[in-house]
């Protein structure tokens, strides 16, 4: 519950005609305030963003190989396929659409035994025999994981003989998504926890230089936020410089994946690059000031 005093406040802030201009005062004065504390930090800033430009081209660098390595796998699942025989004497495309109607199933193509037949003849030398191959059904899988459940739905059919499939280069393909994945997150919170603890140690240096002046504006009545913004500002300016700085050896990776992507003939995906530095400014920039908020909130009675 909120107490009297509280209400009154509230009520008489409502009353208060804004002035834009004075807000632009503020706004020009906690800016001011953020450049003095950035000086004061003095050579310690070259050390702090250098250290930070070092974790984001880190993480950066795992997230964007992350993206290459999903649209390889996505390439490779693309061309997993079930190959399903049928029996004698079964009707295909009968067969063929009781298939499609199964769940991750995106194509099915019916391929007859006299094609097969010619094919194979056309690779192999053989005898003048009767055909022994069945009809076959190719079918499509939308993603890699779903190709083992797939395969038991399809085996199930009593029209089938027997379903083959690619079953070690598919879980090799899933293994290796779940890896990269995994360790996408690990760098991430690595990312967070050495971003917080720079900051933290930096803006609590910054609190004790500025000790006496902020106990004065404290005793003035000044605003909690108007002490808090300027370090706020200042853990988020270290992580967007940090992240400038890890645009040169990101720009660097992104030339060597792209030319990887290019010689497998596996498309680049377009949103990659931008999609990574989106990330990298939002999450620097986040722990950065978030860094500062927490060492604000356990070092400073505000």
């Amino acid at each position: 519950m909120n107490s009297p005093k509280a209400k009154i406040k509230k009520k008489v802030k409502k009353h208060i005609p804004k002035d834009w201009l004075c807000d632009l005062r503020i706004l020009y004065r906690l800016t001011k305030e953020t450049v003095l504390d950035i000086r004061r930090t003095g050579i310690v800033n070259l050390v702090i963003i250098t250290t930070m430009a070092a974790i984001l081209t880190i993480f950066a660098s795992f997230f964007r190989s992350a993206i290459s390595i999903s649209s390889f796998a996505h390439e490779l699942g693309n061309v997993l396929e079930l190959s399903v025989y049928l029996k004698d004497g079964t009707d295909a495309n009968i067969t063929k659409n009781r298939v499609k109607e199964f769940e991750h199933v995106e194509n099915v193509t019916v391929v007859p035994r006299g094609t097969s037949w010619i094919n194979l003849k056309r690779e192999m030398d053989l005898p003048d025999i009767d055909n022994p191959l069945p009809d076959t059904l190719h079918v499509k899988i939308d993603k890699p994981e779903n190709i083992e459940s797939v395969f038991k739905e399809v085996k199930k059919l009593q029209a089938v003989e027997d379903v083959s499939y690619a079953q070690e280069l598919a879980k090799k393909i899933e293994a290796l998504n779940h890896i990269v994945n995994v360790i996408t997150i690990f760098v991430v919170i690595i990312m967070a926890i050495l971003t917080i603890t720079i900051i933290n140690n930096t803006i609590q240096l910054v609190i004790q230089s500025r000790k006496d002046e902020i106990e004065i504006m404290r005793l003035m009545g000044v605003s909690n936020w108007y002490i808090r913004f300027p370090l706020i500002m200042q853990g988020a300016f270290y992580g967007f410089c940090g992240a400038l700085i890890a645009l040169i050896p990101l720009e660097c990776v992104q030339n060597g994946l792209s030319h990887m992507h290019q010689f497998f003939m596996v498309p680049t995906p377009i949103y990659a690059q931008y999609l990574v530095v989106t990330v990298m400014f939002i999450m620097a920039i986040s722990f950065g000031a978030g860094g500062s908020f927490l060492c604000i909130k356990k070092h400073l009675q505000v």
